[in-house]
């Protein structure tokens, strides 16, 4: 699929050349669509996995096997949503690709932006670097919502920016056990990623109570604020 979009959608990737060849790596992305979970995996160097609904992986019929040959071949990770044992499930999943010197994909600020702005990260994704002793490669996307807005279920033709930024050793924070630590090193991330995407800071976690996803990430990436 990738030379198929890369003709069609034309992204005009930068940095990509930032990716390690090898080795763990997380890549800590701002989040606008649901269409970014596809152009990741599509421009990035090499195989990255991310976290997706488990309902992708389960439906029936035609239309079942069409959702999960896809998602898996992306390299998604079907999760439950759910409390306790789901959200450390969820968790754990990122943390055994990484052990396994694989890239994950991860979106720090829990579930997309639906207003465009750069919300506040959560400390998951800290916590998976300074557990896995991964670096995090900092990603600034730049028009994928209007691919795919909020509600469309079919893609349009639009040109997208995806931005790679310097990989980042947040080792120097602290231990993982540490929530300063976590707190200072999901900073220093989102700090990358605005620098890359150029979004306005919205200053504050991203707030949808009413949205699903957003109670899993609160169980998965705990909004600390140390």
């Amino acid at each position: 699929m990738a030379p198929v979009a890369r003709v069609v959608f034309r992204p005009h990737i930068v940095g990509r050349e930032n990716i390690p060849s090898s080795g763990r790596v997380i890549l800590a992305s701002n989040h606008l669509s649901f269409i970014d979970s596809i152009v990741i995996p599509l421009v990035a160097t090499r195989r990255v996995q991310f976290l997706a609904k488990s309902t992708y992986f389960t439906g029936t019929g035609m239309k079942g096997w069409v959702s999960r040959t896809f998602f898996t071949a992306i390299g998604a990770i079907g999760v439950e949503r759910g409390a306790g044992q789901a959200a450390q499930a969820a968790l754990d999943e990122g943390r055994s690709v990484l052990e396994a010197e694989g890239a994950f994909a991860i979106y720090p600020e829990g579930t997309r932006s639906l207003d465009g702005r750069l919300y506040r990260g959560r400390t998951g994704v800290a916590w998976l670097a300074l557990t896995t002793g991964a670096v995090v490669v900092p990603v600034g996307l730049v028009g994928t919502q209007e691919i795919q807005p909020v509600g469309s279920k079919v893609p349009r033709i639009r040109k997208v920016t995806v931005s790679f930024g310097t990989p980042i050793d947040v080792s120097a924070h602290g231990p993982a056990t540490s929530g300063k630590a976590r707190r200072q090193a999901t900073d220093e991330i989102m700090a990358a990623i605005h620098e890359l995407s150029g979004q306005e800071l919205a200053g504050s976690y991203n707030e949808t109570p009413a949205n699903p996803l957003v109670r899993l990430a609160d169980r998965v990436f705990p909004r600390e604020r140390v």
